[in-house]
């Protein structure tokens, strides 16, 4: 290892090489054409909100002048530096690959085309929905001396324009004014096709406001039209000790996120030096902070592209239906929990279960109280629909509704106020700490006894996320499980201080020195001389003090597999340090979200599930869950699922001890294995080949 090399690698450069692995998934072309779309679109929304949050937390530190190093080695300012480097270079790639998506989009006949390359007959049909849609929606803001510069929203695209006053003098400055490109509006239209051609043809909202520009100035000349785009910082700063009511200080501080200070400005390139002058006198950023676009600002927008798109199978994945598990096949969902626990392993397995099984609770009269925890939850989410009708039944209903959930706090605070009126008993978080544990608990009353049920989960309580992101569920009536769950609720909705848990670990009291005390075990075995390994599957891993007992374990001779899908800081393969740990991060059609700890433990294994990373801020500054698995035959089918991560050469990729990643080497021996896929054959899903979009 090279002596200028930290032990550690940055979380924020970390990050940056995540979402490069992201764009590698748009640049490959065994994925299908329009799946490339897709992973493209989400590079974008992915660095939107790393700029707004991360990066406009470094520019908050060098404000502040904290000129102290990180754990891995990086002031502020030498951060932010090499951070806008590297998202500038990826900014680079990504527009070439979008130039290559085009030409194959163009190929297979779907254009995205400006308006003055259509036929007259096309740019008649939309002149005509420029004049009935988009006109009267737009509002031209003129900036001069008693017009002050607007207040512009953040990640919302505008057109900056330079005019010239017909009557007045082209040599006279030019005047200036702003038009906000309409969110409200879908910003890829449809093109009406050509007579007799099978041609898609698609024109950009602004693209057609352009062409239009001269409509929204009447007596001016635009002589330049640029597109443009501000980020402003996102975070939440929040008085938690001094706020009276939370829910209406986060709703206070919802406004004020609009006003957050600039962190980044997107404009087109070759935009003539008054535009540019004018935006840079108007918000002072840096020279890093602006970042110049050839082609079209914020790619996020083609997401919407392939539901457009009719037809084309071929340039899809195949759609599939989950699989609804066999041991809920009976209808009461309860009495198979009284015989034995089940797993489910989302997306694969359907999340339909769980919805059912908080329908059931609401409907059934021997159910006493249903308690949930909500941290990102689904815009027609049928589980409040759920307890709605149970607290409208007599049910004691209680949602622990976190409303710090970053960037879905205006949907939580709605769903808040719909439960409250509803008749449950909402409570809002915690001060200090985000509830981030993915727990349901239903008490029923059998035989003159109360018996618990819990759902334990690594994922949120969104039926859309579900079929989207990989996940596992627990269902179970086990006591020990059933009483700590109770316990929990009572902490994060009384009084009650923490205790000593059954079952469950518990962030922030107890997680962190658990997951000491598990290594610890793993290195005593490995000293002694016993096989020892670790896996641990999860999106992130930054906290210093597990990296160095990590790096502790492997020093000892313990065998440590980590599967992370985003951010690691820890480096593997240093000699003497880390030469027993290997790190792979899998990006695939599906979004690698489970948390799953397993521990060899001298053969006597135990598996965990968990609602957190291994980062400092789930182990220090939430509530987090971790759940132990009692059930021999769903121990087995855990460890198979990390097996199956780990036998991945198609989508996993290795990270290196330079901080890199590269694709794990396939050798002529072995036949190529893509774990996603995998898991589809084995639950035996049904391929369902696309609906024609119409």
């Amino acid at each position: 290892m090279s002596k200028l090399m930290n032990k550690y690698i940055n979380r924020e450069l970390s990050w940056i090489e995540f979402n490069r692995r992201v764009l590698q998934e748009a640049e490959d072309i065994s994925n299908p054409l329009l799946e490339r779309v897709k992973f493209l679109a989400i590079v974008s929304s992915n660095l939107d909100e790393f700029v707004s949050v991360r990066v406009a937390g470094i520019q908050d530190q060098i404000k502040l002048g904290h000129t102290k190093e990180d754990f891995t080695g990086y002031t502020p300012s030498a951060l932010a530096k090499r951070v806008h480097k590297r998202i500038k270079e990826m900014v680079q790639d990504q527009y070439r690959a979008y130039r290559e998506l085009l030409r194959s989009l163009n190929k297979e006949g779907i254009y995205i085309k400006k308006v003055e390359e259509l036929t007259s007959t096309q740019q008649q049909q939309l002149e005509n929905y420029y004049y009935d849609i988009v006109f009267p929606v737009l509002t031209p803001m003129a900036v001069d001396q008693s017009r002050p510069f607007p207040h512009l929203h953040s990640k919302e695209l505008y057109l900056a324009v330079a005019l010239h006053n017909e009557q007045e003098s082209t040599d006279e400055e030019p005047y200036f004014a702003i038009i906000q490109v309409p969110s409200i509006l879908s910003r890829i239209i449809p093109v009406p096709a050509r007579s007799n051609s099978k041609k898609q043809e698609f024109v950009l909202l602004e693209d057609l406001i352009r062409a239009n520009i001269s409509t929204l100035f009447n007596g001016f000349e635009p002589v330049a039209v640029s597109a443009f785009r501000l980020t402003r910082n996102a975070d939440l700063s929040l008085d938690e000790e001094g706020a009276e009511d939370l829910l209406e200080e986060i709703e206070k501080e919802l406004k004020r996120r609009k006003w957050g200070s600039p962190v980044r400005l997107e404009i087109e390139k070759n935009s003539i030096p008054f535009i540019i002058q004018m935006l840079f006198d108007e918000y002072e950023l840096e020279a890093d902070n602006v970042y110049q676009i050839e082609h079209t600002l914020d790619l996020s927008c083609l997401i919407k592209l392939p539901s457009l798109v009719q037809n084309f199978a071929e340039l899809r994945d195949a759609r599939y239906d989950s699989v609804y598990p066999e041991e809920f096949e009976p209808e009461d969902l309860m009495d198979v929990l009284r015989q034995q626990d089940v797993l489910l392993h989302h997306p694969y397995d359907s999340f339909e279960p769980v919805n059912e099984f908080v329908w059931q609770a609401a409907k059934d009269p021997d159910v006493l109280a249903i308690k949930m925890t909500m941290y990102r939850v689904s815009g027609q989410s049928s589980l409040v629909k759920a307890l709605e009708y149970a607290a409208a039944n007599g049910k004691q209903v209680t949602a622990v509704v976190e409303l710090k959930a970053r960037f879905d706090e205006e949907r939580n605070i709605a769903w808040a106020k719909r439960l409250e009126k509803a008749g449950c008993h909402v409570v809002y978080g915690l001060v200090g700490l985000k509830i981030h544990a993915k727990l349901l608990l239903v008490v029923r009353r059998e035989e003159g006894q109360l018996r618990r049920y819990v759902h334990v989960g690594t994922g949120n309580y969104n039926e859309n996320t579900a079929k989207l992101y990989t996940d596992i569920s627990l269902m179970t009536s086990n006591d020990t499980i059933g009483s700590d769950a109770s316990d929990l609720f009572n902490e994060m909705t009384g009084y009650s201080s923490p205790r000593d848990w059954e079952a469950f670990t518990v962030a922030p009291s107890g997680m962190l020195n658990q997951l000491v005390k598990l290594i610890d075990r793993e290195i005593e075995h490995a000293k002694q001389g016993r096989p020892a390994r670790i896996i641990a599957k999860m999106n992130s891993l930054s906290n210093q003090v597990v990296a160095d007992k990590l790096y502790e374990a492997s020093s000892a001779g313990v065998n440590i597999e980590l599967i992370v899908r985003g951010v690691c800081c820890l480096r593997p393969g240093m000699p003497k340090i880390s030469e027993n740990i290997k790190v792979i991060s899998i990006v695939d059609r599906f979004l690698e979200h489970s948390r799953i700890v397993y521990f060899y433990n001298n053969g006597e294994e135990e598996f965990y599930l968990s609602s957190a990373d291994w980062m400092t801020r789930n182990l220090t500054k939430r509530i987090e869950l971790m759940c132990p698995i009692f059930d021999p035959r769903l121990k087995k089918t855990l460890l198979n699922i990390l097996e199956y991560h780990l036998k991945d050469n198609v989508k996993a990729r290795k990270l290196l001890m330079t901080g890199q990643y590269e694709k794990v080497a396939l050798t002529s021996k072995e036949p190529p294995f893509r774990s996603q896929v995998e898991f589809q054959n084995i639950m035996g899903w049904k391929i369902r080949q696309p609906q024609l979009l119409l």
